[in-house]
């Protein structure tokens, strides 16, 4: 019973932490707007308040699809976080919108990059709006504007106050794509004494999740999630298709051909402590290949210029992407592309002779591997893969992926792939399929969204393990995974 009492006692603080919080950073944030120019709408959409238009927008939508007997509200509501959790829900939006035409399917983002990158890449979402902050009142003002159907989370954000506000206005919250990275995990362990009850009954209010891999369900399990409402669907990164050329890099690639540039090396999504590594490695190739050019993309906005510094510190001729000209040509010393921009990167790995996916080098967890092998370029990739340990494990034992451990590592291996052209093709297309081989993790996540949105036990299940007798189970072992 005290254990049971104190739950509510729990969230009467939280929210109490998260109401002194929101009047805390609400002059910070504002100031931080106008500094960075941001629209006034984004402070207001992450206070809960939809701009006009889109609620216009989803209004209508609901009206049309409750006339048409689809649905009581027609919103769906993804959430992605930031720039990896967009371009995981890009296949989840283009197939939900195929499945539920008459539903207005709306993104929200937490951070800029993510906002920036959804707006250019889901184009067939019906709006984009920022992610309120867990604060109730923001929380509930969000849902009562968008009125989703359901609310699908990508990978694992969790959120209580959304959660709790989610449950008690009958909206089904679907945790998709979902992970738990060991960092992530060893956390919650290390202070589970004292989060350990109230994150259970957080995780409670969700009423179903996604797992990518078996290894996150049986963490998921293991952190309060109900094994009933734990299932494995796949990793949806895997069904991303890769973005068209664009403009930038179909004039990058006329540039290369012009000038006879070769090899070019695309190191993606690096991190700062890996900066003077990748530099190194290529110092490595260019000894070789004086022509050569290295594509460099920061994996944050907030090191474009220091990442540019560094480069020119280095002795290299240094250009960026923001200072281009495409009705100009390339300057023919260049020596290192900075690539500031959001929303290229992907498209330029198609452009390269060798790759290198950051984030790995350093202990950042790594990224996404599966954008190189879209275009047949095996990825390469430090030790550092927590975030991506399956599929790392995937690629490294079908010989379609290279682990290095150092930047004069990475030089080598560029070296080696760039010299040994049979090597590169083969590595390269057992990466490609590997990434075919892995599809499939949209359409089983659409099934059970589906589930959900029909009403079918996906819904009324979960509603009932949010009753006061079901409230205190907790998980003993882990998924029972066939």
């Amino acid at each position: 019973m005290l254990r049971r009492a104190g739950r509510p006692l729990m969230y009467f603080f939280y929210r109490i932490l998260t109401a002194v919080g929101m009047l805390a950073l609400a002059p910070y944030y504002a100031l931080r707007g106008w500094r960075r120019g941001e629209p006034a709408r984004t402070l207001r959409e992450r206070f809960g308040r939809i701009d006009s238009e889109l609620a216009a927008r989803v209004a209508a939508c609901a009206k049309q699809a409750s006339e048409g007997g689809e649905c009581r509200r027609g919103a769906i509501w993804i959430h992605a976080v930031s720039v990896g959790e967009v371009l995981a829900a890009a296949p989840l939006v283009a197939a939900l919108k195929k499945r539920f035409p008459a539903r207005c399917v709306l993104v929200s983002t937490t951070t800029e990059t993510g906002q920036r990158l959804a707006r250019e890449r889901l184009t067939q979402a019906d709006g984009i709006f920022y992610f309120p902050f867990d604060w109730v009142v923001a929380v509930r003002r969000a849902l009562r504007t968008v009125r989703p159907a359901a609310a699908i989370v990508m990978e694992t954000e969790i959120w209580p106050n959304f959660l709790r506000e989610a449950r008690r206005a009958g909206v089904p919250v679907i945790f998709a794509n979902a992970r738990i990275s060991t960092r992530s995990f060893a956390r919650f362990k290390r202070w589970e004494w004292l989060v350990g009850p109230f994150f259970t009954r957080t995780m409670r209010d969700a009423d179903l999740f996604l797992a990518q891999t078996p290894e996150d369900a049986a963490r998921l399990a293991e952190m309060g999630a109900d094994e009933e409402r734990v299932e494995v669907t796949g990793n949806l990164k895997y069904d991303a298709e890769p973005p068209g050329a664009g403009k930038f890099c179909e004039w990058l690639s006329s540039e290369i051909q012009r000038q006879e540039r070769w090899p070019v090396l695309v190191a993606g999504s690096v991190v700062a402590e890996e900066e003077q590594e990748v530099l190194a490695a290529y110092d490595i190739v260019q000894r070789r290949w004086r022509h050569a050019l290295l594509i460099m993309a920061p994996r944050k906005t907030d090191r474009f210029d220091a990442a540019a510094g560094t480069a020119e510190a280095g002795g290299w001729n240094v250009v960026r992407r923001s200072q281009l000209n495409l009705a100009s040509n390339l300057d023919e010393s260049a020596d290192v592309l900075v690539l500031d921009s959001i929303g290229e990167l992907a498209a330029l790995y198609g452009l390269a002779d060798a790759a290198f996916v950051g984030g790995s080098l350093a202990p950042s967890g790594g990224h996404n591997i599966l954008e190189p092998a879209w275009y047949g370029r095996p990825p390469v990739f430090g030790g550092s893969m927590e975030n991506f340990r399956e599929m790392a494990a995937q690629f490294l034992s079908a010989q379609a992926g290279v682990q290095v451990n150092s930047g004069e590592h990475l030089g080598r291996v560029w070296v080696q792939l760039v010299e040994n052209e049979p090597l590169r093709k083969k590595t390269g297309e057992a990466a490609r399929a590997l990434a075919e081989r892995n599809r499939g993790a949209t359409a089983r996540v659409i099934e059970r969204i589906a589930s959900a949105l029909d009403g079918e036990d996906q819904t009324t299940t979960p509603r009932q393990a949010n009753s006061p007798q079901l409230d205190s189970a907790r998980p003993t072992g882990p998924v029972g995974l066939e």
